[in-house]
């Protein structure tokens, strides 16, 4: 069976395994919130609330990351723990964040345990967990370990920042350098007789998204612009690994390089790991840390699990401080609005965002007359440009009410960057991905694969000239091409005059129109870059955006209210188990390739990209 072919038939398993399981799911749930109820009652606990957890002494938090991390967790206690669904929810960054912290001020915490066998996050919320952590020991001053039986690029970035890095013995660092592939499918739609018609905005020449479909390899302009930022963020790496480690930026570069860490004794002597041991050996080096007697099991606070634990604050610090989940506490409220995903028209659908969703998100926090200011996590590619347009309307209106501040995650590029550039200040990460102003268009001719493949011809009438001019059983005739390229043209005309007015608004006075152009046609930069060309303001992750819009907004002390509001408890329990099932099956229809279905994806979605998209042109993962 062909790798696309099986990738949908995952995909429809999944649908499949969803129904099966709801019943199961709902009484295993019933039965569990009863329970609770009987065994819990007078112990702060409820359904879908959870129950605190209890933190023993001399305890260790023990960080894994092999799930999934979002930006925002959910307020659901809920977990799934059997089956194929074992340890599979996502992680809130929010949460990891606000734990660490917590950690931090807990007496019972001892260390944190970095147990990295892989972690599925960008490189921009990598750099705010790995900060956090730098935070907690610096003001707590207890110690940071990190063990891996085979390290990454990606687990090392975050191991690095440990005080001591182990390994195991025969494991070992791959450390190589980065590198960004496309796959591209011109040819296998050639076979297909299928024609990609791509119309970009004029002058959008960085605009390369469409080119995976109507080329066999990158252009030269998009060749140009992933060169400089693989390069701005490999610099960004190197920096933030040599300056934790100790390590010459040039000399890291050179290991690289030459691959001369090729097993786990030459990362020993590079000075890049400090021990090659095994498992056993790391604990027995934390349970000296802690005070734990050798032999005697570490006590170990899983993170998924602490971020129940309630810290007891000392009489008089209540204010300013957090509560049990890191949630600041005091006078006023900030709004925090997560943005993540493909923006899309309509309702928000697993891992998009809906224009009317966040939209309506947006102006819940505006109308609630308690919340004095608003944060806008974005972590997008963008999408839909209408969405994008009816999202940034959103912002504005907002603004004129209260102070808007924008982070940005791993990515806020394209129409990501639409919906933040009205913002009063705009936060990002050295290695986030954004900028990608520009636009374009994608209408596939299928009239050769239905006429030469499947023998299937079309015939018509219509009232007016171009009444069908948006089918996809013929190819545009040149007239239409030019209407839809005016099409594009004018709303990358607002793009560049959205991006203009936000920027000189936030006090970026040279951001003419003429000078967001020379800066945008399509264009990806790093967050480093960015800042330089005036896109984004600071340097910093959430947690700054929120002390940013708090003193903006005048306030000393803020408490923190996420939007959009979570949705019933057993609506958002069909959502998760959705998307785990899906990503179990397609695991088991594609074993290692896996990965693949995510570019396979690509070519189902084709047939779903209308109107005019402002869309980061391309995806990066860094490995």
């Amino acid at each position: 069976m062909g790798q696309f072919w099986k990738f949908l038939f995952a995909s429809m398993l999944g649908n499949f395994l969803v129904g099966l399981l709801l019943i199961f799911i709902f009484v295993v749930a019933l039965i569990g919130s009863i329970f609770s109820g009987l065994s819990e009652m007078g112990n702060n606990s409820s359904f879908g609330g959870g129950k605190l957890f209890n933190v023993k002494d001399n305890s260790v938090l023990h960080i894994t990351l092999h799930q999934q991390i979002m930006d925002r967790g959910s307020e659901q206690q809920f977990e799934l723990d059997f089956g194929p669904f074992k340890g599979s929810s996502p992680m809130g960054l929010n949460d990891i964040l606000a734990s660490i912290d917590k950690a931090a001020t807990d007496d019972r915490i001892k260390a944190i345990f970095l147990d990295l066998t892989m972690v599925q996050a960008g490189m921009a919320t990598m750099k705010e967990i790995r900060e956090e952590i730098a935070e907690f020991k610096a003001a707590s001053g207890k110690p940071v370990i990190a063990f891996s039986d085979y390290y990454t690029q990606r687990t090392y970035y975050l191991a690095s920042v440990a005080d001591e890095v182990y390994v195991t013995p025969q494991g070992g660092l791959d450390f190589r350098g980065l590198r960004s592939e496309y796959m591209f499918f011109k040819g296998m739609f050639e076979k297909l007789d299928i024609d990609v018609q791509f119309i970009r905005g004029t002058g959008n020449k960085f605009k390369s998204f469409g080119e995976v479909f109507t080329e066999t390899e990158m252009s030269e302009k998009n060749s140009e612009q992933v060169v400089a930022l693989l390069d701005g963020l490999w610099s960004d790496y190197l920096t933030t690994v040599g300056t934790e480690r100790k390590l010459d930026k040039a000399k890291l570069d050179g290991i690289a390089e030459t691959m001369q860490v090729r097993r786990a004794e030459d990362a020993v002597t590079a000075g890049m790991i400090d021990g090659a041991k095994y498992r056993d050996e790391v604990l027995d080096i934390l349970r000296v840390k802690v005070g734990t007697e050798k032999g005697k099991e570490l006590e170990m606070a899983e993170l998924g699990k602490y971020k129940r634990a309630v810290v007891k604050k000392n009489a008089g610090n209540t204010e300013g401080s957090k509560d049990s989940t890191g949630t600041k506490l005091g006078k006023g409220k900030i709004a925090v609005v997560y943005a993540e995903g493909d923006i899309i028209d309509g309702e928000s659908t697993d891992g998009s965002i809906g224009s009317t969703t966040l939209s309506a998100a947006i102006r819940d926090a505006r109308e609630d007359t308690t919340i004095k200011a608003l944060v806008l996590r974005v972590n997008s590619p963008g999408g839909s440009g209408l969405a994008s347009d009816v999202i940034w309307r959103e912002v504005e209106l907002a603004k004129q009410r209260m102070p808007v501040v924008v982070s940005m995650g791993d990515v806020a590029a394209s129409g990501g960057y639409y919906i933040s550039c009205g913002a009063n200040k705009i936060f990002a990460q050295e290695n986030t991905i954004t900028g990608s102003i520009g636009v374009f268009g994608i209408i596939p001719n299928m009239q050769g694969f239905f006429n030469n493949k499947l023998g299937i011809t079309f015939d018509g009438e219509q009232t007016n000239k171009y009444a069908g001019m948006m089918t996809t059983s013929r190819a545009l005739t040149e007239e239409e091409k030019g209407i839809i390229q005016g099409w594009v043209d004018d709303f990358y005309s607002t793009f560049k005059q959205r991006v203009s007015d936000g920027r000189k608004a936030a006090g970026v006075a040279q951001m003419d129109m003429a000078m967001v152009d020379s800066i945008g046609q399509g264009r990806v930069w790093s967050g480093t870059d960015a800042m330089a060309r005036g896109l984004v303001d600071e340097m910093g992750g959430l947690e700054d955006a929120i002390a940013e819009a708090e003193k903006l907004a005048g306030l000393s002390h803020a408490k923190v209210v996420n939007y959009p509001v979570e949705e019933d408890f057993f609506e958002q329990l069909m959502e998760d188990l959705s998307m785990q099932s899906k990503t179990w099956a397609a695991q088991q229809m594609l074993g290692t390739d896996a990965e693949t279905a995510a570019q396979l994806k690509k070519i189902a979605d084709v047939k779903r990209i209308s109107g005019i998209q402002a869309r980061m042109p391309f995806e990066l993962k860094v490995y």
